[in-house]
């Protein structure tokens, strides 16, 4: 109760310090022009001597949040923090404005405020703004978290992101780096002469994945919408219009699970590329990385919880059979009876196993038994038809597809495969899932009528690829949990 107190208390002070500055008239200005940031400074004045600064008598103007405070008799420090980081100011009473070190003396940390004043180093070489004039911009009316320790309660950080920026840098940083990787990502795509679109967010018609969807309603039309699960029919509805090389970084929104791998809104990056097969996407792939880890961590060399990978090497390659074969100690042949599927399924305790396709009882055993232990980059190819109604059949092995997926970490990163153009076995695929949605499968398709005819004019032989934008940013700055590369992820309201 005394915390509670106390911590009313002093709200009210800092409350009772706004409401001076609006009888002065200076409360919320927004005159004061920052012509200078703290990081660009020190870049700046990178091997200057104190001497010769002095002699430059270099005017900045710096603004930011009131991170440290020093405050002394005629001389106070100040830490301010920008969008680049911090940078010290000291004031002298005798320096500025009749009247204004007093009312300076009275601001809190937090509060943000703008100061002039000329460069100098102190004397354990500091960088500096000598000040001769401080204004307050905006009064802060709650006080930070402790500076030692910052925001350290895990909820807190997730549902207060702005505290969680101010107060803990590694969290500012690893969001610099997450729009870094995405900017290389479409600089990339660009240079090899892609096509960046933006295809609908709300769907009439479920399809592109197998997920649970979101359901809005649209008044006017008086209609049920799906929230987009995936954008892949959109996109390959403008290769038949002729954009050969297209490419969305969008959001999806499926209605499942919340975990350290899961929210229910992310981010993905999905492009197609006619005249290529799956092949070729994984070959491209293998580019890619090679170049968004180069440009954005500065080597194709990565540390992931004690494995180090090289993106500039080729990624391992396995078929799925293969994988659960080489799990089980089995020959990949072993797998080709029913009776061995069940049981083996069974002993995984995977669920309507008597129900469910050899090729579903294969990837619910692959799921279970080899997907965590993928930790090297690895392309996993072969994948059953039966889970895979958007992917052309294999010409070698026609109760496969020619798909993979790319796993790192053990989690999956990209899921691509040449795509199924035949409009004809689509439709008959479309209603397979129409049958499995009927039997009481919420993830299965509808039939896409729309599409089947877009297909009737002429898909060109592509492949498309999938990647989850927020696992490889994870990948990237060894985020434990997808809630610590999302700015604001979905959370359960507090009660």
């Amino acid at each position: 109760m005394t915390e509670k107190l106390s911590e009313n208390e002093l709200l009210q002070q800092r409350r009772s310090k706004l409401a001076d500055l609006r009888k002065k008239g200076s409360a919320y200005p927004n005159s004061f022009r920052r012509d200078s940031l703290s990081k660009d400074l020190f870049a700046k004045c990178e091997g200057i001597s104190k001497e010769d600064l002095e002699k430059k008598s270099l005017e900045v103007s710096i603004a930011g949040r009131i991170m440290l405070q020093r405050i002394m008799g005629k001389a106070s420090f100040i830490t301010l923090q920008d969008m680049k980081g911090q940078i010290q100011a000291y004031i002298r009473s005798n320096d500025i404005p009749d009247g204004q070190y007093d009312e300076f003396k009275t601001w809190d940390l937090g509060d943000i405020v703008g100061v002039k004043g000329i460069l100098f180093l102190t004397k354990t070489g500091e960088l500096t703004v000598h000040a001769h004039s401080i204004e307050m911009l905006t009064k802060s009316l709650r006080p930070l978290p402790e500076k030692h320790s910052g925001l350290v309660d895990t909820e807190q950080r997730y549902r207060k992101r702005y505290l969680d920026l101010i107060t803990n840098p590694d969290s500012l940083e690893v969001f610099k780096k997450r729009s870094q990787i995405v900017s290389s990502i479409r600089d990339f795509f660009i240079t090899h002469e892609y096509l960046e679109v933006e295809t609908p967010m709300m769907h009439s018609i479920l399809g592109g994945a197998a997920a649970k969807p979101f359901t809005t309603h649209h008044n006017a039309l008086d209609m049920d919408l799906y929230l987009r699960i995936a954008p892949e029919l959109y996109l390959k509805r403008l290769v038949v219009g002729g954009m050969e090389k297209v490419f969305e970084i969008n959001r999806n929104f499926r209605n499942e699970g919340l975990s350290t791998k899961h929210n229910p809104e992310f981010t993905m990056l999905e492009y197609y590329t006619a005249y290529a097969d799956f092949n070729d996407q994984m070959d491209f792939i293998e580019e890619l990385f090679k170049s968004i880890t180069e440009k954005v961590l500065g080597s194709t060399i990565i540390d992931h919880e004690g494995t180090s990978f090289d993106f500039s090497k080729p990624f391992d390659r396995i078929s799925l059979k293969e994988a659960v074969a080489k799990n089980l100690s089995i020959s990949p042949e072993t797998l080709d009876s029913r009776d061995f599927l069940v049981e083996a399924g069974k002993n995984c305790n995977i669920e309507g196993i008597e129900n469910l396709s050899d090729g579903k009882i294969l990837f619910e055993l692959f799921e279970t038994l080899v997907e965590s232990k993928l930790i090297n980059p690895t392309f996993i190819t072969g994948y059953p038809k039966d889970v895979s109604p958007l992917s052309r059949s294999s010409d070698e092995n026609p109760s496969v597809v020619d798909r993979f997926e790319l796993f790192i970490g053990g989690k999956e990163i990209a899921n691509g495969f040449s795509e199924l153009n035949d409009p004809e076995d689509q439709a008959e695929r479309f209603k397979e899932q129409v049958s499995q949605k009927s039997a009481g499968d919420e993830e299965a398709m509808e039939f896409d009528a729309d599409y089947v005819e877009a297909l009737e004019y002429g898909l060109p032989p592509c492949a498309g690829v999938g990647i989850g934008i927020d696992r490889l940013v994870m990948l990237l700055t060894g985020a434990q949990s997808i809630r610590d590369v999302l700015l604001f992820p979905q959370m359960k309201p507090k009660t």
